[in-house]
C-alpha cells in the first residue's frame, strides 16, 4: 500500500457525475477541519498485515506541534480527523514513455475492500474517519498545514516478516 498523508486544517471532497461534470448529489461532501487527509492506493499483495501496520503507524504518527512548537503530539491529541480518499494512481509507473502505466494498481473489488478495512482499522484507534467514493471523479481541497506531507509505502517502510 501506499498511502500520502498531509496534515491539515480543513479539506473537502465531492463527486462529480461523469455525464454531466456537476456535483454528485447522490454522495454528501465531506468536511474536515484539523487532521489527515490521506491519499490511498492498493496493490493486490496487499492485505491485513499491510492495513494494520499502516493503521497504527498512522495513529500513532506525532506531527502536529506541541506547546514548544516541536512535532510531538499525534491526532489523538489535537482531537484531529481523517478524510481518506481511494488513490490508484500513485502506483502510476512512468518510466517508459509519457503515459503512466498502472498495471501495478490493485484490482477494483480487492483495492476497494482493503482502503474500507484499512478506514475501519483507524477509526477503531478512536477517529473520525470520513472517505470519498471508490473509483469516482472527485474534487479534493485541502489546506497543508506546515506544509507537512508524508509518504508511506509498505513495501519499502514495513518491516519485513521473518520465518
Amino acid at each position: 500500500m501506499r498511502i500520502v498523508l498531509q496534515k491539515v486544517s480543513q479539506a473537502h471532497v465531492d463527486v462529480v457525475d461523469e455525464q454531466t461534470g456537476e456535483v454528485d448529489q447522490s454522495f454528501t461532501p465531506q468536511h474536515i477541519d484539523t487532521g489527515y487527509m490521506l491519499l490511498v492506493a492498493v496493490k493486490d499483495t496487499d492485505g491485513e498485515a499491510e492495513v494494520n501496520w499502516l493503521a497504527k503507524k498512522i495513529a500513532h504518527l506525532r506531527v502536529f506541534e506541541d506547546a514548544q512548537g516541536k512535532m510531538n503530539t499525534s491526532l489523538t491529541d489535537v482531537h484531529g480527523q481523517v478524510l481518506s480518499i481511494s488513490q490508484f494512481t500513485l502506483y502510476g509507473n512512468v518510466r517508459k514513455g509519457n503515459r503512466p502505466s498502472f498495471i501495478e494498481a490493485g484490482s477494483p473489488a480487492h483495492a476497494e475492500q482493503i482502503w474500507h478495512d484499512f478506514n475501519h482499522a483507524l477509526a477503531a484507534y478512536g477517529f473520525d474517519v470520513f472517505e470519498g467514493r471508490f473509483g469516482a471523479h472527485m474534487r479534493v481541497s485541502l489546506t497543508n498545514d506546515g506544509p507537512v506531507t508524508i509518504l508511506f509505502d509498505t513495501e519499502t517502510d514495513m518491516p519485513k516478516k521473518s520465518h
